[in-house]
């Protein structure tokens, strides 16, 4: 695997235990909690985290609108279990789709439904910084709105 490649995937792997760990932190009652009105409930955005590592590979595949429309229609989780579950097994698909990339794969570009141009690195690079992103935006809603402390290690 290119080296590259491979401390991107290091720095993802850390964000997909500690999600993992997370969830496994939550009570049923927990993912209805909904601090904000017009923003994802906290079963919410763990549905879109399980979903980033699949959801953001075919859109580096080129994905049309409607495809990703029906893929998020077709994935939606009611229990703590499912979540993780999908996430660690899109995590998975992720890794072994990137492992079988050639050098000249991970540079050709590919576009975005909504025009969007990237490497397939550079892919690669979004997926990390998107699963940070709403990692850090969980432990927030965690912490401030159901008072929960998790001592979970967010970073090495």
């Amino acid at each position: 695997m290119n080296p590259y490649v491979q401390a991107a995937f290091n720095q993802i792997s850390i964000s997909i235990q500690s999600i993992a760990d997370l969830l496994d932190e939550l009570e049923p009652g927990d993912l209805d909690a909904q601090p904000t009105a017009d923003k994802l409930s906290i079963g919410q955005l763990f549905t879109h985290m399980a979903l980033i590592c699949k959801a953001d590979l075919l859109i580096a595949n080129e994905a049309s609108e409607e495809e990703m429309r029906n893929f998020y229609a077709s994935n939606h989780f009611t229990a703590i279990g499912d979540m993780k579950d999908d996430l660690l097994t899109n995590f998975s698909l992720l890794k072994t789709r990137y492992m079988n990339y050639t050098e000249d794969e991970l540079m050709q570009k590919t576009t975005s439904y909504w025009g969007v141009s990237y490497t397939r690195y550079e892919w690669l690079l979004e997926i990390s910084s998107h699963l940070y992103h709403h990692r850090g935006q969980l432990h927030a809603m965690l912490v401030h709105c159901l008072g929960k402390n998790p001592q979970i290690r967010l970073f090495e």
